[in-house]
């Protein structure tokens, strides 16, 4: 699952990298903590959805909720090269994790 930031009006270019540093750094995480879960997601065609919130104050709520819930989960901040100032916190990654339990977090938010 990937969240971002809505607000942020990033091009279409900028906003498909920051997911996929999302989805890379997660996909990490749960590779190191989840071998499992990681396993399966690599064998099911890795599976993502990409969701949004309204801004960064969201983005950090929906971000302690899957760390209160020991998700694997990565929070991308921007370096600044290019479209964002330095420090501008794009999206998460999180998971790859079952279903069930990532929808405790994302699972009322809109699809991008």
């Amino acid at each position: 699952m990937i969240v971002v930031r809505n607000d942020l009006k990033m091009s279409k270019g900028k906003l498909a990298v920051q997911v996929a540093h999302a989805a890379v750094n997660a996909s990490e995480s749960a590779r190191i903590r989840f071998i499992k879960w990681w396993r399966s997601w690599m064998c099911e065609g890795q599976k993502k959805i990409v969701v949004k919130v309204e801004n960064q104050g969201k983005l950090l709520e929906v971000y302690d909720k899957a760390l209160t819930l020991n998700l694997p989960v990565s929070l991308i901040v921007d370096r600044g090269l290019t479209e964002l100032k330095p420090g501008t916190m794009t999206c998460i990654g999180i998971g790859p994790a079952p279903s069930k339990i990532v929808d405790k977090v994302t699972g009322n938010l809109p699809l991008l």
